[in-house]
């Protein structure tokens, strides 16, 4: 019999891995439009995206480092605390535990043994799953998630910044939209089917959000544009 899949474990790398891809098709197309809308030359629609790209890149994986570097801290602290806790008034932590475990359904009885079996296996262990919800397989990974956040932003944001080389430039940003439209689509498939989730609602959710961002700075690109003779 095959065994059933779970995608929690999958829950940081991928977070990171489709926030990456989905803003670095987002951003990199939304400044392309942006430019696109304000001059009719090709050169700063290339300039602005590239640096886009290789600046949202490297953003994208400082800003992931540093948030789950923080996430990292506090899980250290709090089990630091705990283990202090468990050393100064373990009788308590106990029963503590004890009461955890007939929350979730045990009678008093075979709580306490569950309690002091798991305490005599490895009490920091049993503590902070249980009373801090500290687990190995959600357990923060700085490293991990800036490199998937970042190379995920450069991937994604490759292919508009493809896209202002080849397009017409007179229809620079219808092209860049429907390019966008697509890739978002695609990239919103691919994370939905990874995390087990709803396909036609994650295309639909990036797809919806990607056309605002887009049209709002093809506005104000337009509001602003100066076109050169």
């Amino acid at each position: 019999m095959e065994s059933s899949k779970h995608y929690i474990n999958k829950g940081g790398w991928l977070r990171a891995a489709v926030l990456g891809a989905n803003d670095g098709i987002l951003s990199t197309a939304s400044i392309a439009i942006g430019v696109a809308a304000a001059s009719d030359s090709r050169y700063p629609i290339i300039l602005a995206t590239f640096a886009g790209l290789i600046a949202g890149g490297f953003s994208m994986a400082a800003g992931e480092y540093v948030s789950v570097s923080s996430q990292h801290d506090i899980e250290i602290a709090d089990l630091e605390r705990e283990k202090s806790t468990l050393e100064a008034i373990p009788d308590i932590e106990l029963e503590e535990l004890t009461g955890i475990y007939q929350r979730r359904g045990l009678d008093r009885d075979l709580a306490r043994k569950v309690a002091l079996q798991l305490t005599e296996h490895n009490v920091l262990e049993a503590h902070a799953r249980d009373e801090l919800g500290i687990h190995e397989n959600n357990r923060p990974k700085p490293l991990q998630a800036a490199l998937a956040s970042g190379t995920s932003f450069i991937t994604g944001g490759l292919l508009p910044f493809l896209v202002s080389f080849c397009a017409p430039i007179n229809n620079m940003v219808i092209f860049q939209y429907l390019f966008s439209i697509v890739f978002l689509a695609l990239s919103g498939a691919i994370a939905a089917k990874a995390g087990g989730s709803n396909i036609p609602r994650g295309i639909i959710r990036i797809c919806f959000w990607g056309t605002i961002a887009m049209g709002i700075t093809a506005f104000i690109g337009y509001l602003f544009g100066v076109k050169t003779a």
